[in-house]
């Protein structure tokens, strides 16, 4: 095996590092050199000096779900005295809100709910845009999944109607981690591995743009990350549909997962893991640092470590809050956390494109 210089050289001269390689970086390389190796990364694909962000709004439209993922604070079952389906005129008024702040998109996430069907969801994105010019980064992939299923469509034809009616991307939630072991020890009844790649990839075959997610701390080995992004890299070979990455750390309070006591991610590993993805996802454009989860400073810091996205001012947030994530900023916040590390800073669309007002 290469020494680890000439591993993190290599990488920045262009050239794809092994599964293998991978994991000797993350398990032996100094973090300052894999830091510098990733930045010199960012900075080739984006040498403006600039970091991106974003004013949204995440949009919990239900909380009733049938998936009890262990790693869940969030989701009720259908019955329970705290389970809603949001009434379209809150929703509107969130949209109205979020636009008042300077917001350009929507993302509209919520539980696997065991009775919507495609028309609720046709419904719902059809009258956000009767009312708004607005982005509608919607349905995760586990959503979309539960969509076809009770609606006894296929994928395309659900994915079909939901462009049609209004949906502009899809959010890439429900990814944790890509490798069925561990998704069958945290959320045995969510979809599997190649079941959530399956519904990217028919997104991207109708032109539909999507974001990919990893969330560590549930047991996991460097492995099973490696394993992860070797296959978001494979996707994006295969259809360019990516916009993102956008690695977080789990929450634990108030889960299931908490009473298993497992060590938490820290601030040294969430940046390896940052500067890892940058090396090792050669053909992702954008990777995100999740200030929500780790917060502002670790956020900071990320900057330097490939991160060219920080992601969103997140005008509300209820899925990781509920979860023990209390971290919080308002537009100038953010930029001045992106100017204070030395770049600058600038509003995007939910497609990375640069936001004209």
């Amino acid at each position: 095996m290469r020494r680890i210089n000439s591993v993190l050289d290599s990488s920045v001269e262009g050239n794809r590092i092994t599964p293998e390689e991978a994991v000797q970086l993350f398990e032996q390389a100094d973090l300052l050199d894999l830091a510098a190796a990733a930045d010199r990364l960012r900075e080739r694909r984006h040498p403006d000096n600039v970091i991106s962000y974003i004013i949204d709004r995440n949009i919990n439209y239900t909380n009733v779900c049938k998936e009890f993922c262990t790693f869940c604070a969030f989701y009720r079952v259908k019955g329970d005295p705290e389970a809603y389906v949001l009434p379209e005129h809150v929703i509107y008024k969130k949209i109205e809100e979020t636009i008042a702040l300077g917001g350009t998109g929507i993302l509209m996430q919520g539980g696997v709910h065991p009775d919507l069907k495609i028309d609720y969801y046709e419904r719902l994105l059809s009258g956000i845009k009767e009312r708004f010019s607005i982005h509608c980064h919607c349905f995760s992939p586990p959503e979309i999944l539960n969509i076809a299923r009770v609606s006894k469509m296929t994928v395309p034809e659900t994915f079909k109607r939901l462009k049609a009616a209004g949906l502009d991307s899809m959010p890439g939630g429900g990814g944790e981690i890509l490798d069925d072991e561990i998704r069958n020890e945290i959320s045995p009844l969510k979809c599997k591995t190649d079941e959530w790649l399956m519904v990217h990839r028919e997104a991207h075959r109708l032109g539909l743009r999507t974001t990919a997610t990893m969330m560590i701390g549930v047991g996991e080995t460097i492995h099973h990350r490696i394993r992860h992004l070797q296959r978001l890299r494979d996707l994006q070979d295969e259809t360019g549909g990516f916009t993102a990455f956008i690695p977080w750390t789990f929450q634990s309070e108030h889960t299931e997962l908490e009473q298993r006591h497992l060590p938490e991610v820290t601030a040294a590993e969430y940046l390896r893991l940052l500067a890892l993805s940058r090396i090792y996802l050669d053909n992702f454009a954008n990777v995100q640092v999740s200030w929500l989860t780790v917060g502002l400073k670790v956020g900071q810091v990320g900057l330097r470590f490939g991160v060219n996205d920080m992601g969103s001012i997140m005008i509300e947030e209820n899925v990781i809050s509920a979860a023990g994530a209390r971290n919080r900023a308002n537009d100038s916040e953010l930029r001045r956390v992106i100017e204070d590390a030395g770049f600058t800073a600038r509003q995007r669309t939910t497609l990375y494109e640069r936001y004209v007002n």
